[in-house]
Parts: C-alpha cells; sequence; structure tokens
C-alpha cells in the first residue's frame, strides 16, 4: 500500500528506514502479523532496485524467502551452483565441494539485487498492514518511553509520524546509527572490491569459485544465461587500476587469472569499485530502536555472508516481534 492511499492515522508499530532487500525482507516476514509497519526510503522505489550488483544466496536464506512466499518469485531468475572450487594463488590443486555432500539439489544459489527486491517490493505491496514512503527523508527522531517520533519529508511535504518500535535497516553509513550515539568498532582493509558481471562461453554454468591471491580473493559465482558475478579484491591502488584499465586489456588480464577455464569473456556491465570494511556496532538495540543488516555490521565480502546475515538478523527480529505481540 502506498503512503496516500492510506485513510487511518499516521500511527504504525513499526517504522522501517531502509528499502532496500534487509528492510523490504522483515516486512515482509511480517506480513500476517497484524502489526502496522512503515517503510521509509530515502530514494525512489525503482532507483533503489536498480543496482546491478549480486549477491551468493545462502540455502538457509531461500529457505527463509520460501517460508516469507516470496521465493517462488526470485528462485526461476537466479544463479544455481552444484560445485564449489576454491584453490589458493598459482597453486593447481583445489578443494572441491558438490550437492551430495550436503544431499541437496544445489549448494547455493547467486540472486541479483533488482530480482531480490523487485520481488520484495511487489510482495509487499499487496499486504494491506504494509505501507511504503519513499523518496522520504528521515529529519528527526525522539525516542520516548512508550513510541519513537519521526519527522519526516517526502517531496516538499512534511509528516509526523508515531512508532512503537524503529528498525535502522538504512545500509552501513546508517543515519539512524549515526544520530543515536551508538559507537561501532572495526577496520578499513587495505583492499578495495571491483565488482562486475561477465558473458562467457564455458560448457556448464553452475559451479561458485573462490581463488586466494596474495593480494585479495577472487570470487565467481553463476548467473543464468552464461553469465557470473565477479567480485575482484585488490589492494586499493591496484583495484583502482583495474576500474580505470581500457576493457580489452581488463578482460585479458581477467582471463590469465581465471586461468582461461571460462573460454572467451564479455564484459556485460561497468566495473563498480567498493572498499571494504569490518565494523561491528557496540550494541543493536536501544529504547524503542533496533539495527539489521549493514547498519548492525559490515564483513569482507569473503565467502559472501553480507546479505545473508541481513537476511538472517530480518527473519530472527520478525519472530521476535511476532511472539511479542501474540502474548
Amino acid at each position: 500500500m502506498s503512503f496516500d492511499q492510506q485513510k487511518t492515522a499516521l500511527n504504525y508499530d513499526i517504522a522501517i528506514v531502509g528499502g532496500a532487500i534487509v528492510g523490504a525482507t522483515l516486512a515482509a516476514a511480517l506480513k500476517n502479523s497484524g502489526l502496522r509497519i512503515i517503510i521509509i526510503e530515502a530514494k525512489p522505489l525503482e532507483l533503489v532496485a536498480a543496482r546491478t550488483q549480486a549477491y551468493a544466496l545462502s540455502l538457509l536464506s531461500g529457505e527463509i524467502l520460501e517460508g516469507i512466499g516470496v521465493w517462488q518469485d526470485i528462485f526461476p531468475h537466479v544463479g544455481k551452483y552444484r560445485h564449489i572450487s576454491l584453490s589458493d594463488g598459482e597453486s593447481p590443486l583445489t578443494v572441491e565441494f558438490e550437492q551430495n555432500d550436503l544431499s541437496r539439489d544445489f549448494l547455493g544459489y547467486v540472486g541479483e539485487h533488482r530480482v531480490i527486491l523487485t520481488a520484495l517490493h511487489k510482495f509487499t505491496a499487496n499486504c494491506s498492514n504494509i505501507t511504503w514512503l519513499s523518496p522520504a527523508k528521515v529529519e528527526k527522531i525522539i525516542y520516548q518511553d512508550e513510541q519513537a517520533s519521526l519527522k519526516i519529508s517526502s517531496q516538499g511535504k512534511t509528516y509526523c509520524l508515531n512508532a512503537k518500535l524503529v528498525v535502522g535497516a538504512d545500509g552501513a553509513k546508517s543515519a539512524i546509527r549515526q544520530t543515536t550515539a551508538i559507537k561501532t568498532r572495526g577496520w578499513q582493509y587495505w583492499q578495495s572490491c571491483v565488482a562486475f558481471t561477465i558473458k562467457h562461453e564455458a560448457a556448464s554454468n553452475d559451479t561458485a569459485f573462490e581463488r586466494f591471491w596474495h593480494s585479495g580473493p577472487m570470487g565467481i559465482l553463476p548467473l543464468p544465461g552464461n553469465r557470473c558475478q565477479v567480485v575482484w579484491t585488490a589492494p586499493h591502488a591496484e583495484a583502482q587500476k583495474l576500474l580505470a584499465m581500457a576493457e580489452e586489456k581488463f578482460l585479458a588480464k581477467l582471463t590469465k587469472r581465471t586461468g582461461g577455464k571460462l573460454g572467451r569473456l564479455q564484459l556485460v556491465n561497468p566495473r563498480v569499485l567498493f572498499p571494504v570494511r569490518l565494523m561491528q556496532c557496540d550494541r543493536y538495540i536501544k529504547l524503542r530502536l533496533a539495527l539489521i543488516g549493514d547498519a548492525a555490521h559490515c564483513c569482507h565480502p569473503v565467502g559472501g555472508q553480507g546479505l545473508n546475515l541481513g537476511i538472517r538478523d530480518a527473519a530472527v527480529l520478525a519472530g521476535v516481534l511476532q511472539e511479542a505481540h501474540n502474548r
């Protein structure tokens, strides 16, 4: 439901700040909770969904999304891998994992940001207890014993909302966290990641590769249509050079790095660079506030745990809120 469609007072049980995958997952998980929820997103929804990033999705994340009821709209459009191949530098030796090791059809999935978030947006738009307000900015929050009061600006208008709980799902640079004086600890790594999607000519596309180099790991994750999401980790200066390198030279370097296993390579979308950091909040909750996803914790992308941690955050918090509401 859109904000303009609602006719009742601006009082909610939960105000989720951040309408990307983790925030939308929390709302979707509370679809039948009886709780009134508003999702406040700073950017237009079509812009939020337009990111070209893709993520490793664990089997548990798939089960969580299936339990919510949104997985059937995601599953046909994700990459699925039956094998994992780990290697180290120039060594010819590999460590292999197969789906039979878990007696499962797949070892994991790879989902594009657009696919996952579009499905969640569509799902929550049809939930009568969930309201979207986007684009909108949280100007101020006052946390009180019984509720939190939020001042919101959206498209030239100002709104005052009340919520029993504010959930910060607004990413690693969370404004919600920063305004509450919750301390963080961690560090910036000496590396950055260059992320991009390629198309290749290999006969099969059901293996996730991770190769560990002295300069940083490289992950290659299969996507539909003989495509792969690549995350190439390197020292900052080297990563900047990879970003600026001419496409032909870049693909030649990538082919050498991958040992030519994928055949001829084609760059599908522009390279994106992001720095790597470790961040952990001293606490995830405060009076009338909870933090989830990257707003609460960030980690190195090796192993693909970041989004999966956020999805688990959303599932666990949804369970706690549902249990409390049922008392």
